[in-house]
């Protein structure tokens, strides 16, 4: 069996590598040819592209990098003819990977697409060229199915694949890098420079209220030390790579972008606030699009707001402390919160997505 994977984002890449581990143990004689990161390539070897080069976030940045975007999909078509691969699996990545579904289909080749774009979130019409492009769906979030069902699409949920990264993960005997008395305020600003060049500095601008404890930033790692030095201005923010997850373990609670690791803090039973800023221009589009109450997947699943979101002009040092003050011990929203996170893993089922979603592929493919 021949697969062409495509990943372009950090949790792509995550839930990439446990599928490929899982295809690996299930069809071992498959050959991959793939987009990712690091993670994927400790299961498949080097990538074709990284996803360093690959993410673009925001309306204003995609037509700014419109040139090497355009590159990309005209390299990777021709990457696909001649690896000659029995089906496409595209992991979400929806602008990018959709162009490529819609292409694939013309020449013949099957693409199955894991993670839904969130179309339920905003041009819901899109369902229509899904249905005639992928052959086949996996979906992760408990609502997409219904979702899809009122188009006619009969999806797959397969479950959340994050409750089989973190249970992997606490399967795992390793020693914490961090002093077990730290003190610990998580902060998640994404994996993006643009994102994190306009998020960071808000969201660290709070620390001096809360001197008793540590700020260690979670650093993407796609980018390296120094570009995260001019945020280092405090002696009680500190920055880690590649330790997200011993850092939330170790957390009081978190300041966090919206995207994956707004349920990654949740599952780790970890209080949080998501502060969400975009470009101007990129904010006033969407806010016209989107068709959904929530931007955190933590109150999109449960329906309600468990955890604040700050966003835009609400994404404020002002309103930043207000609501970090409450989710820390003694505040008025912290057991609520975590009342909620019960709920939140018990909607999410009981893992064992990546294994689902391998043996329906290799199922689907004979």
């Amino acid at each position: 069996m021949r697969l062409y994977v495509i990943a372009g984002e950090a949790s792509g890449d995550l839930h990439g590598s446990n599928l490929l581990k899982e295809l690996r143990a299930k069809a071992p004689n498959t050959s991959f040819r793939f987009w990712g990161g690091d993670e994927m390539q400790k299961i498949a070897g080097k990538p074709v592209k990284h996803i360093k080069e690959l993410a673009f976030m925001g309306f204003l940045e995609v037509v700014l990098n419109l040139r090497t975007i355009l590159r990309n999909i005209t390299f990777c078509k021709q990457d696909i003819l001649d690896f000659k691969p029995d089906a496409l699996v595209l992991i979400d990545y929806p602008g990018f990977n959709m162009r490529i579904a819609e292409w694939a289909k013309s020449q013949g080749i099957k693409v199955i697409y894991y993670v839904s774009p969130q179309i339920w979130a905003w041009k819901q019409n899109r369902v229509y060229k899904i249905k005639k492009v992928v052959d086949k769906m996996y979906v992760i979030l408990p609502f997409e199915k219904d979702f899809y069902k009122k188009f006619d699409f009969d999806v797959e949920y397969v479950g959340h694949p994050l409750l089989d990264a973190i249970h992997n993960y606490n399967q795992q005997e390793v020693q914490s890098p961090f002093e077990i008395d730290e003190k610990v305020i998580a902060v998640l600003p994404g994996s993006r420079k643009q994102e994190i060049e306009r998020k960071l500095p808000i969201m660290l601008e709070s620390i001096r209220s809360f001197k008793e404890y540590t700020f260690i930033i979670a650093g993407a790692p796609s980018l390296d030390r120094e570009f995260y030095a001019p945020f280092l201005v405090h002696e009680n923010i500190q920055i880690v790579f590649g330790k997200t997850y011993d850092l939330l373990k170790i957390s009081t609670a978190a300041l966090v972008t919206s995207g994956t690791a707004t349920l990654e803090t949740a599952l780790f039973k970890v209080p949080e606030v998501v502060c969400y800023k975009g470009s101007s221009i990129s904010y006033q589009i969407a806010k016209r699009l989107i068709k959904i109450k929530f931007i955190s997947l933590v109150n999109l699943i449960l329906d309600k707001e468990v955890v604040k979101e700050l966003i835009q002009n609400e994404c404020n040092p002002t309103k930043i402390k207000k609501e970090l003050t409450a989710i820390l011990p003694g505040g008025a929203k912290r057991d609520g919160i975590l009342e909620q996170y019960d709920m939140l893993a018990q909607k999410l089922g009981g893992g064992g997505a990546s294994k689902r979603i391998a043996q329906s592929l290799i199922d689907f493919l004979k």
